[in-house]
């Protein structure tokens, strides 16, 4: 991806030195929707819903490293280190931000006066979040109650080796994701989610997360088409797009629960089909307007 010397997001913030914190729901100052749907979470591999007092959303994501070319870059590991002192890698920070800077500049183009930026946190191995204990293998999350963005960078290592899934795109497909979960908070689209859910059956309830999960790929896919650096041209480079495919094929629930129980039950999708997700990101890249991902 064409980053260069691009604007860093000043709405980060590296808590990975200060990680851990009992567990909680809730937390003063977030919308009146983190008490109905406490977590829009995402993690590859974990389909269904886990409920926790009320319950959560589980939706996938894929995310971002950084860098320029096309080719696949992981993150330095994180170490353990004092508390308080940042174990994350500079480069990866780098590139995190201005991946979330991006993110600000489109949306705030294509939805004018209506978009308020989200705040991405990064955090290692756990964190308290408005919506509860942040943990790693949860994956990377959104959280509605304070409209922040968790993520363990060290997801950025199991994109790239566990689903075979490298590269700068691939990783910034993530952010952009979950930064698609708080345009979906911030159209009331999460909260007409929830009611639809607390009125049907649980297959039908899964029904419902597929397709906020893939209106959050389509919007991927909107803010890759429209990302353009400070010059005027797209942050896109040859080979990035494909990098994406790769990874929202590798992630679809019918491709992951063959791997793991070597047998497909659709009822249980909460994500989509490999195909599913691939047409969705798809769709938002060629049309580049975010009014053909449909909810």
């Amino acid at each position: 991806m064409r980053f260069g010397d691009e604007r860093e997001s000043s709405n980060f913030e590296d808590v990975t030195g200060r990680s851990g914190g009992g567990f909680g729901l809730g937390g003063g100052g977030g919308n009146a929707l983190g008490c109905l749907l406490p977590m829009v979470a995402s993690r590859f591999g974990i389909g269904g819903v886990v409920v926790l007092v009320i319950g959560y959303f589980l939706l996938s994501s894929l995310g971002g490293l950084g860098g320029g070319g096309g080719g696949s870059l992981v993150p330095g590991t994180q170490q353990s280190a004092p508390a308080g002192k940042s174990t994350l890698d500079p480069n990866t920070a780098h590139f995190v931000r201005q991946v979330l800077a991006s993110t600000e500049d489109t949306w705030s183009k294509l939805l004018g006066g209506k978009y308020q930026p989200t705040t991405l946190v990064a955090y290692s191995q756990g964190y308290p979040s408005g919506c509860g204990q942040a943990q790693s293998a949860m994956g990377p999350f959104y959280c509605p109650t304070d409209g922040k963005i968790y993520l363990d960078t060290e997801f950025f290592n199991e994109l790239s080796q566990r689903f075979q899934a490298p590269g700068d795109f691939a990783q910034a497909y993530v952010i952009a994701h979950e930064v698609g979960h708080h345009v979906q908070d911030l159209e009331g689209t999460l909260e007409q989610a929830h009611n639809l859910q607390a009125r049907g059956s649980e297959a039908e309830g899964n029904a419902v997360q597929v397709k906020v999960e893939l209106q959050a790929d389509c919007y991927a896919g909107v803010w890759a088409a429209n990302a353009k650096d400070s010059q005027g041209r797209s942050v896109m480079e040859p080979g990035d797009f494909e990098e994406g495919l790769r990874a929202a094929e590798a992630i679809g629930d019918d491709t992951l629960q063959k791997q793991s129980q070597g047998v497909v039950v659709p009822d249980s999708f909460t994500h989509g089909t490999s195909a599913q997700r691939m047409e969705a990101l798809q769709r938002g890249y060629k049309s580049g307007n975010p009014s053909v991902c449909k909810f």
